[in-house]
């Protein structure tokens, strides 16, 4: 489940970031439409080879794109839970994935109606803010579906490590790909927005 949410955080990050483009957007949206229809089984059938190899496939795909085009503050906010509070980096990402989604939404709202279509959601009659919070909606839902904690307190962090935090995620070498420009405060909101 978490190294499935990681692939997903890649695939959109990769898909949102500062340098995508027509090439890494064609990877990106493919690895979304394949974690969107195979995780679920990978997870609750994992003897499955139709779902472990698709995921295997989606994660692929997903890190050819971003490793040429880079991630975001998803990825910038949870290195520190790593290397702090020892997260597991897939749930993490995935934790901190619907509401950076959120956060990052108005400037890539287009692009959030594609997720949402990618995450199945039938967007038609839609408007463009409502196809981008369905797609926010669902990543949040697969997220639960698959198990991963909600919540920052479930995994033992506490209002008092926000600043050590954010220290950190500001500086991360991810934090500038991040589609909306991003301060110190904001990242402090948004683990605050997570707690």
């Amino acid at each position: 489940a978490a190294t499935g949410m990681d692939a997903l955080t890649h695939a959109i990050e990769g898909y949102i970031t500062k340098a995508a483009w027509e090439l890494s957007d064609m990877f990106e949206i493919e690895a979304i439409r394949l974690i969107n229809k195979y995780l679920r089984t990978a997870v609750y059938d994992p003897k499955n080879p139709k779902g472990r190899s698709g995921m295997a496939l989606a994660q692929y795909v997903a890190g050819m794109a971003f490793s040429i085009v880079g991630l975001g503050l998803v990825h910038g906010m949870a290195h520190p839970m790593g290397s702090l509070h020892d997260v597991p980096h897939g749930v993490a990402n995935a934790l901190l994935l619907p509401t950076i989604m959120e956060f990052n939404m108005p400037t890539r709202i287009e692009k959030y109606g594609v997720i949402a279509q990618h995450m199945g959601v039938d967007t038609q009659g839609m408007s463009a803010a409502e196809a981008a919070q369905a797609a926010v909606d669902a990543v949040r839902a697969l997220s639960i579906k698959v198990g991963i904690p909600q919540h920052l307190s479930d995994l033992g962090i506490t209002e008092k490590d926000i600043d050590a935090l954010a220290d950190q995620a500001i500086e991360d070498v991810c934090t500038p790909g991040n589609p909306r420009l991003v301060t110190r405060q904001d990242i402090v909101d948004l683990y605050k927005k997570v707690l």
